[in-house]
């Protein structure tokens, strides 16, 4: 089954760095399957982010790519999977981001 990954970034990055490199063990993963993702790309669609690189602003999630995710967006991620009760690991993940102001960066199937 596939699956997206999702770890908070204790370095945050800059504008010089690329993400092109499948790393969820840096960034201590959690892994969520697919289909709940597959579920919510529509709301996720309008939430700032960056693919790849702070120099590639976007919306949503780099669906088979690396998303980052900056503080000031993980607050409406949390609205979208709020009661969602296979996301509570997510959730838990994207709040202790936001409690400590850090990127989260996801990467996908």
């Amino acid at each position: 089954m596939a699956k997206h990954e999702f770890g908070i970034m204790d370095i945050p990055p800059t504008r010089e760095q690329e993400y092109n490199t499948y790393e969820p063990e840096k960034y201590h993963c959690l892994s969520v399957e697919d289909e709940i993702i597959e579920s919510l790309l529509q709301e996720f669609s309008v939430i700032p982010c960056y693919w790849h690189s702070l120099n590639r602003e976007e919306r949503g999630l780099a669906y088979c790519g690396i998303t980052i995710i900056p503080p000031h967006s993980l607050k409406a991620f949390i609205s979208v999977i709020d009661q969602n009760p296979q996301c509570h690991e997510l959730k838990d993940l994207l709040q202790k981001a936001v409690i400590e102001n850090k990127y989260v960066i996801h990467f996908g199937i």
